[in-house]
């Protein structure tokens, strides 16, 4: 008995200690590991709070790189505001119009086309004598930075502004007395300036526009110098395609002059150069009336040696040919 109660003891204490010592070791265990946890936790929220409470001022500067940069890059490839600084294109576009130009689509191939109003580059020679000059203050110095990066409206003096008049391989007749005529068509211009001639101030005649440039025209005629003064100077007159910035598009201010600069509906009505007065309506060449009289006795001719040989295989001078078979003739002849 003795020693079975001893036996048993043993195994008791035994287990006992088992017991007594598992749960604390695992809670031993477990506890190093939970306040690891804990640790990382709290870093990383107290990195995001350091995140959180970063001053503004740190992050101005890096906002406004940004700004700036994405301002450049749409003012060089995509749109670009325009300061009007005369008034040669009234009553289209008044002094201190803002316009937005369209630089993308020339990106793709596109070319002016005949009433687009345009920007470009001075060809040469056409703002020698001018009454803007450059302003070298500081206003002027600022003006010229921020519109560089595209935050004001470029007001660059070697910039215009006008009208396509007519394009490559068009012929425009600018007489006086008369409206402006484009491969014949004569052009009506509603968006003249009131009282405005269409070319009795510089009539220039009849002039062919090179292949790769524009003849270009203010819509104040008589207080524009485009391609009609130019005409006996450097360039005879002609802007090169190249030289085109872009299209504008649209007045963006002030907002009382919002409007849209589509191309007048006149220029539809201009053909192509490569039609000229050829596409006018008219009657046959004197080659094709030739071939035509000629045609038609051996159309006659051929038509009744056919009826003629019906006769003399069916006996009959009705439509049905050999056999009764009428679909094999016709009055035509074989077909």
């Amino acid at each position: 008995m003795t020693v079975q109660q001893s036996t048993e003891s043993d195994e008791s204490g035994g287990a006992g200690e088992r017991g007594e010592t598992g749960p604390e070791e695992v809670a031993g265990k477990a506890a190093p590991a939970a306040a690891g946890e804990v640790t990382r936790e709290a870093a990383e929220e107290d990195g995001k709070a350091a995140r959180k409470k970063r001053p503004f001022w740190q992050e101005l500067p890096i906002l406004v790189v940004v700004a700036l940069l994405l301002s450049l890059a749409i003012k060089t490839f995509f749109v670009q505001a325009f300061s009007i600084p005369s008034g040669s294109m009234e009553e289209t576009l008044s002094i201190g119009d803002r316009v937005l130009v369209d630089k993308f689509t020339p990106w793709f191939g596109a070319e002016p086309e005949r009433g687009e109003v345009v920007v470009f580059r001075d060809p040469g020679g056409w703002l020698e004598g001018g009454a803007e000059h450059s302003d070298d203050s500081v206003g002027g110095t600022i003006q010229k930075v921020l519109s560089t990066i595209g935050l004001m409206p470029s007001a660059d003096e070697k910039d215009l502004i006008k009208r396509v008049i007519a394009v490559g391989g068009d012929t425009v007749e600018c007489k006086a007395g008369a409206p402006v005529k484009v491969n014949g068509a004569a052009l009506n211009e509603p968006y003249l300036f009131p009282g405005s001639t269409p070319c009795d101030n510089d009539p220039v005649g009849t002039v062919t526009v090179p292949k790769g440039k524009l003849w270009v025209m203010g819509d104040h005629r008589n207080n524009s110098r485009d391609s009609r003064p130019h005409q006996n100077e450097t360039g005879d007159g002609f802007v090169p395609v190249d030289n085109v910035v872009g299209r504008a598009f649209v007045v963006a201010w002030p907002l009382g002059n919002w409007r849209t600069l589509p191309v007048p509906d006149t220029f539809d009505q201009v053909p192509s150069a490569a039609a000229g007065p050829a596409s006018s309506p008219e009657g046959p060449s004197a080659p094709g009336a030739a071939a035509l009289a000629l045609a038609v006795p051996v159309t006659l001719w051929n038509r009744r040696r056919g009826q003629r040989s019906l006769r003399g295989q069916s006996g009959h001078s009705g439509l049905s040919g050999r056999n009764g078979r009428s679909g094999r003739w016709g009055l035509g002849g074989r077909r």
